[in-house]
This record gives structure tokens, C-alpha cells and sequence, in this order.
């Protein structure tokens, strides 16, 4: 049966003949025609055995169109192979054939059959999956393996097995249906064997141990066609998963058993694809980390050129953050890192360094820079990466990367962006002389080179998206080089501030196109987000994430008088009142990712807030604002009851009231959503300081004081805004009296001491001269509170004079 195999059998007839120079006569189709007629209307497992091998016989499978072994698959079907495969598992001692011819047969007559997508997703192939996976672990059937899945006994249940004239007659296959019947499917001990002249011996199987069933090269193809052709379906890897397949590969790897250093290795990599790879881990971390660990060892101990042949299977192998301890990890990486420095270090083709970059930027990703070695071999990955980056994106316009190189480039990003962070770690430790520096404790010189480096290849990312043509925006790779010059973005602006103020209308043109299309058009794009985990914390896809990464870059470059002026001719405002919306939209519908969505939305108000502040003719005719307005408006009174979105309330306190002090008072009555908007900030700024600690100093509340570091700044901008709406509409006067504002913040003044820092009082102080110029009641319960000699009010000399008590 080896001669029905996928290599053989996948050509139409044209392409055999050109292949092999031969083409059947008109005698062979004959006899073919009347063996496929015969094999269609066998009546039992020995006509179709006996048709099968006749047409092996006058017809080489290699000299068969596609057409015609679809009919023989067809006329054959599952049921045969499958209880081949069961009769050999239940030891059936009446075939007179022993387990392992069994199995040969089964399996090839399987694997013949998987060549067919179709066949391949059939619930009765699947069924043998488990017996498959026992084979090649153990070379064998074993009974230690235990019973099938309910789902595989389903299907095994669905044979016909009431075939007559087997070669254990009705007897045998009554007693299958009934074994199936009960769902006792777990694989007994005890093969079949031979006698010693080769014929067969039906009494003695009983007595032939588990091991000495012999398991063949052919067999072990045949098994593993079977697994990958299962594997290659939609839902393959699941399938596997589901079956045990991670640990019977990983014991077939460890105990070397026939091809599972090859075949098994790659099936075993394909199952743990990105979708599959953290169920997996979380199922099967013991059998996994054993393997990783071997892989390790086996990498180590390779020569010079195997080891560049296995980096990137041992990337396959890598377990995901988390699944497994960090100390056995890091040990096993730790050679492995001593091995790539020697690489590092010497001259290899571009196709050679490619391993090694993407194998170095996995362990990056999975240890960090601490077993990466001394500061100089870090600075040369860094190089090696740069210099990849430069050599892939300075080409040409037109010249096209292929799928291998944007896959070397894209590790190679990784090794950057993790190298920017270090770097600027150890420049912030070198400016403050602290003695905590980076991991690779990196000196000053040694940091200069990287940023050095870095903003060379980041310069060429910028020379590549300036040729992106709007038809590439779903591609992963613009989307891999976007992301990455972002995260440098995210740090400097400054180094290269004319090139990246040109480069303004992409990278504000990408991110809005995403925005537009959301997930609709762009699967591709999301797929490849999910399969590299760059949705963790974020969902699923919902095409906000490009502006996601640009927008710390956008609340530097708002800040800066050139670079603003290009984005308010690209409407950014408007794009980034877009995002708060959606942004809001569903943080209100899902709590799993509501930080990483909330941080997002609070570097958005600090882009909006830098127009707010330097462009006030703009926010008072951009219809945008208004529509911020509202959104504010809505928002607030639902974050301040949540402590967790403390900070993010706190951005839209101050947002709100920063253009609010840019509108003059509305004529006739206030509107509501107006009056509930100021009413919920008033109460939100006096939660910030706590009297209890009187007659001492005012303390920040327990509530900010958890997050003061982050919120103080906004509180004190809020004050400031809040005396600008007091004087542009005097009318809040009556509402800060009303709901009880300036009476609470009056008394806490004078119970305690002090302020919490100078800052603080300067703020609040602001506050309250605007609000006493504009009511005169205020004015004069500022002057009554201040009658006495004791408390922080007293210490006010501006608001005193204003008031007339000094």
C-alpha cells in the first residue's frame, strides 16, 4: 500500500507524464477500469483488499491522474483502514494477521486517504487519531494509554462493522461493535506476532511483548501524513490538542522514537501555533518544559551549523510569558544566550544572522536583557539589528521585501524597541546620577552609540513609510514598522523633528483609515495582531489600535509650535474626539480591558488639552470641541464614582473645564447637562484634600493619594481652569455656593495648618481671588472665614489683600 502516498498521488495526468515519461496503455486502463469496477462492488475486506492490490500491481500509483485515485479513495473509504486500526488495538486474535501488518496496512490505506482535505476533517479519520499518536510515542499500540475522547468514540462507533467474510468471520466484528458499544476503547496489551519462516501465526500474538512490534520507517510516514494532513484543517491544531497530542509528541521526541526529531518536531510546532500555544502551555507546561529544556541542550551541544538550522525551530518551543517558573526558564536560556554571543560575533550570510536575530529577539522578549551578557555584546545585537533594519528599508521606492525578510525585520524591531528602553533608562540614570541603572548597566558612551544607531535605523523606517502607497495600509509589515517608529516617537521627537513633522500626514492618514475601516476589511491585519499577542490588554481588533500607538507621539508634537500647525490642518483634534468617543464606548461595555483603554484615552487628553491651551480660537469655532463637550459631559459624573479611573477622571475634569473657561456665560437659563458638569467637578477637586489631620498640615485624601504622583499636576490645572470659567461666566459663582464648595474648602483652610506644598496653595489660591472678584457673597465669607488668626487661609497674602483683610 506505500505506493499511495501524497507525493505520489497528487499530479493530474499531464503532469505524471511530463514528470515521469510514462502514461498507462489502453490495455492498463482497461484493467484498471474493471479493478475499480471490482473494488466499487467488493463485498467484503477481502475483495477490496484484492482489488487494491491488483491495481498496486498494473497501475504504479505515480502513473494516476487525481481523478482516478479519488474513485479508489471513494470505493475504499474510511471504514476499512479504521478497523484495521481498531482490530489491531483490540488484539483481534482471529484476522490472522498480526498487530503490526495491522497497523501497516491501516495506516498507509490512512494516510492514501488524508491526501484529501475532505477525508482529512472526516469525524471517522479523526477518530484514529489518538491511536495514531500512541504509535509514533510508543512504536506501538500500548493499553497504558487510556480510553479515547467521547468524541472519538462517537465516530469509532459510526464503523460498519458488520462486514462479512473477514478473516475472523461476523464473530469478531459483533464482538467490535459491542467493545464500541460500551466505550471501551482503550488499547490493550499484547501484539500480535509472526512465526519464524514469515508465515502467519494467529496463536501466537498473546504471547509477542508490547516492544517488539516492529515500527518502521514507512509506518511512521504514514502516521505522521495522517497527523499533518489533520493539522493543515482550520480547526487542526485544536483537533490535536483535544487529543492528547502535546504530550505523545513530546514523549516520542524525548525517547527518540522513528522521525520525531523531524516530522514530530514540525507537527508538534505547527500544533502550537500563536491561537493554540497558551492552551497548551497551561494544559501540558510539564511535557512542554521538558522538551524546551532538551531542545536547549540539543542546541548548545549542535555544531556551528546546525545550531543556525535550529533557531528557528526552537523559537516554536518557546513557552509564553507566565506558563511556566521564570527560574527554570532562565536557566535553560541562559546557555543558549552564552551560545548566540559567540554567534553574534562572527561573520554570517544575511539569511545566517536572520536566524539569529529573530531567536535573540524571542528570548528578549521572554528574560529581558539580563542573560543577554556584558554591555558590549548588548550593543553589538543592537548594531547587528540596525544595521538589518538599514539594509532592508533604505532601498530603492518599488523594491519589494519578501515574506522571509519582513519576518527578519520585523525581530529585528523588537530587539529596538527593547534596546530604546534600556537606553533611555540608563541616560535618565546617568542625567540624576542614580545608581540604579539599566540592565545592561550601559555607560555613557555605551548609551550614546545605541540612540546613535537607533535613530539611524528609525530614520530609515521614516524613508520606507514615506513610499507606502494607501493601498498597503492592511498589510502586518507597514503596520510591524508603524508601531515601531511610534515607540520611538513615544520617546524623542526632537532628534528628528523635520523628518517626522513630513512624515505627519501618514502616520495621522494611517492611523485614520483604521479608525474608519475597523475590522471589516483588515482580517489579515487582525489575525496578525492576535497570532504576535499585540491585542493582550486591548481585545480583539478594533482598528483604534494604530492611533493607540501613535498618540503619545501625538502629545509631544502638539506641544510643539511647527509640528501642531501640521496637525491641525490634518484635523487631528477631530480624530482624537473620534477615538475618546469610541473609547468610551467600550470601556462602558467591557471591564477586561478597561486600563489599557483607559490609559489610552488619557494620553489622548493630554494631545487635546495642548490645543486647548495653545490654539483657543480654534476650540472656540472647531465644532469638534462642542462634540468633546458633550462627551465630557457624559462621562464624568460616571468616572468620579470609580476609584480605579481616578486619573482618567482627573484628565477630564480638566479638560472639561479648560475650554469651558474659554466660552463666555450663555444667554437666558444655564443648559442642564452644563450646570451637572460643573456641579460633578466641583465635588470631584475638594475630594482631593483631607483636614483630618487638623490642627496640622492638610493632607492629600486617601482616595488621590493613591495616584497623586499622576493627578496632582491635573488638579492644580483644574483650579487654574476653574477660576478662568468663574471669570468668563459668573454665573458658577452660584452654583460653587450652593453645592457647598466654597464653604468645605473654607473650612478645611482654616482647621489645618498648612497646604500639602506650596503648589497646591498657589493653585487653590488662584481659585479663590477669581471667585471672590466675580461674588461679592463669596467675598465677604472669604473675609468672615479669614477674621481669625489661625489656619492655612491666613497664609494666602494674595487673597488677603483681595479681600481687604491686610
Amino acid at each position: 500500500m506505500a505506493e499511495f502516498t501524497p507525493e505520489d498521488g497528487g499530479h493530474s495526468p499531464g503532469e505524471e507524464e511530463e514528470a515521469t515519461g510514462h502514461h498507462l496503455s489502453d490495455a492498463q486502463r482497461e484493467c484498471l477500469e474493471r479493478c475499480l469496477h471490482a473494488l466499487k462492488n467488493a463485498k467484503n475486506d477481502s475483495h477490496t483488499l484484492a482489488a487494491l492490490f491488483l491495481i498496486t500491481r498494473l497501475c504504479p500509483a505515480n502513473q494516476l491522474d487525481k481523478d482516478t485515485l479519488n474513485r479508489i479513495f471513494e470505493a475504499v473509504g474510511l471504514n476499512l483502514p479504521t478497523r484495521l486500526l481498531l482490530t489491531a488495538v483490540r488484539e483481534n486474535k482471529g484476522t490472522g494477521l498480526p498487530t503490526h501488518e495491522l497497523l501497516s496496512l491501516g495506516t498507509a490505506l490512512l494516510a492514501a486517504l488524508s491526501t484529501d482535505p475532505e477525508m482529512a476533517t472526516n469525524p471517522q479519520l479523526l477518530a484514529t487519531v489518538p491511536i495514531l499518536l500512541s504509535i509514533v510515542k510508543n512504536g506501538t499500540v500500548s493499553r497504558q494509554e487510556g480510553a479515547f475522547q467521547t468524541q472519538d468514540q462517537e465516530g469509532l462507533t459510526a464503523l460498519d462493522l458488520d462486514c462479512e467474510d473477514q478473516s475472523a468471520g461476523n464473530e469478531n466484528a459483533e464482538s467490535n461493535a459491542e467493545l464500541l458499544e460500551k466505550g471501551e476503547t482503550h488499547v490493550p496489551e499484547g501484539p500480535h506476532g509472526t512465526a519464524e519462516d514469515g508465515t502467519q501465526c494467529k496463536d501466537s500474538a498473546s504471547q509477542e511483548s508490547p516492544t517488539s512490534s516492529k515500527f518502521d520507517h514507512a509506518m511512521a510516514v504514514d502516521c505522521y501524513q495522517i497527523l499533518g494532513a489533520v493539522c493543515e484543517s482550520p480547526t487542526g491544531p485544536d483537533q490535536l490538542l483535544s487529543r492528547g497530542a502535546v504530550p505523545a509528541l513530546c514523549q516520542a521526541v524525548l525517547k527518540n522514537q522513528t522521525l520525531s526529531q523531524d516530522k514530530g518536531l514540525e507537527l508538534l510546532g505547527c500544533v502550537l501555533l500563536e491561537k493554540t500555544k497558551d492552551k497548551a502551555w497551561s494544559k501540558h507546561s510539564a511535557e512542554l518544559m521538558s522538551l524546551f529544556v532538551k531542545l536547549c541542550k540539543d542546541f548548545c551541544q549542535a555544531t556551528y551549523q546546525n545550531r543556525l538550522d535550529m533557531c528557528a525551530q526552537l523559537v516554536k518551543f518557546l513557552p509564553p510569558e507566565g506558563a511556566t517558573d521564570s527560574a527554570e526558564v532562565k536557566e535553560a536560556v541562559g546557555p543558549v544566550w552564552a551560545v548566540l554571543r559567540t554567534m553574534l560575533q562572527a561573520r554570517m550570510t544575511p539569511a545566517q544572522i536572520g536566524s539569529v536575530l529573530v531567536l535573540s529577539a524571542c528570548l528578549l522578549d521572554l528574560c529581558g536583557w539580563e542573560l543577554v551578557g556584558p554591555p558590549k555584546i548588548c550593543c553589538l545585537l543592537v548594531n547587528r539589528a540596525c544595521v538589518e533594519v538599514r539594509m532592508a528599508l533604505e532601498e530603492p521606492p518599488g523594491n519589494e521585501l519578501s515574506p522571509e525578510l519582513e519576518h527578519r525585520v520585523t525581530a529585528c524591531y523588537r530587539i529596538m524597541e527593547a534596546a530604546l528602553e534600556q537606553a533611555c533608562s540608563a541616560a535618565e540614570s546617568h542625567s540624576t546620577a542614580s545608581p540604579q541603572h539599566s540592565v545592561a548597566s550601559l555607560s555613557v558612551q555605551q548609551t550614546r552609540q545605541v540612540l546613535g544607531v537607533l535613530a539611524e535605523a528609525f530614520s530609515a523606517q521614516i524613508y520606507h513609510l514615506q513610499q507606502v502607497d494607501p493601498s498597503r495600509y492592511g498589510d502586518p509589515f507597514i503596520f510591524a514598522t508603524f508601531r515601531s517608529l511610534c515607540s520611538w516617537l513615544a520617546e524623542e521627537t526632537s532628534c528628528l523633528k523635520e523628518e517626522v513633522t513630513q512624515l505627519l500626514p501618514f502616520l495621522v492618514g494611517y492611523a485614520r483609515s483604521h479608525m474608519l475601516q475597523g475590522d471589516g476589511p483588515e482580517q489579515k491585519l487582525a489575525e496578525w495582531m492576535t497570532e504576535l499577542s499585540l491585542t493582550e490588554g486591548i481585545g480583539e481588533w478594533s482598528g483604534r489600535e494604530a492611533l493607540r500607538y501613535l498618540l503619545p507621539a501625538l502629545s509631544h508634537l502638539s506641544a510643539d509650535d511647527e509640528p501642531r500647525k501640521v496637525l491641525l490642518t490634518l484635523e487631528t483634534p477631530a480624530l482624537l474626539v473620534d477615538f475618546l468617543s469610541q473609547s468610551w464606548d467600550s470601556l462602558k461595555g467591557s471591564s477586561k480591558v478597561a486600563l489599557v483603554t483607559a490609559a489610552s484615552m488619557e494620553t489622548a487628553c493630554c494631545a487635546l488639552l495642548n490645543f486647548t491651551v495653545t490654539e483657543p480660537e480654534r476650540v472656540r469655532k472647531d465644532r469638534c470641541f462642542r462634540a468633546l463637550e458633550s462627551i465630557l459631559s457624559d462621562a464624568l459624573p460616571v468616572l468620579v464614582h470609580k476609584p480605579c479611573f481616578l486619573v482618567l477622571a482627573a484628565h477630564y475634569c480638566t479638560l472639561g473645564l479648560m475650554i469651558k473657561r474659554l466660552k463666555t456665560a450663555p444667554p437666558g437659563s444655564v443648559e442642564a447637562s452644563q450646570r451637572r458638569f460643573f456641579s460633578t467637578a466641583l465635588r470631584f477637586l475638594r475630594g482631593a484634600l483631607d483636614s483630618s489631620s487638623a490642627p496640622g498640615p492638610m493632607v492629600v485624601s486617601r482616595t488621590w493619594g493613591e495616584r497623586w504622583d499622576e493627578a496632582a499636576e491635573l488638579w492644580r490645572l483644574s483650579l487654574q481652569a476653574l477660576g478662568g470659567c468663574v471669570r468668563a461666566q459668573p454665573w458658577i459663582t452660584i452654583l460653587i455656593r450652593e453645592e457647598g464648595w466654597l464653604k468645605n474648602i473654607l473650612s478645611k483652610l482654616v482647621q489645618c495648618s498648612a497646604l500639602p506644598d506650596p503648589e497646591t496653595q498657589a493653585a487653590l489660591e488662584e481659585a479663590l481671588c477669581a471667585i471672590a472678584e466675580q461674588c461679592p457673597e463669596c467675598r465677604g465669607e472669604i473675609r468672615d472665614m479669614m477674621k481669625s488668626d489661625e489656619g492655612a487661609l491666613r497664609c494666602m497674602g494674595a487673597l488677603m489683600k483681595y479681600v481687604g483683610t491686610k
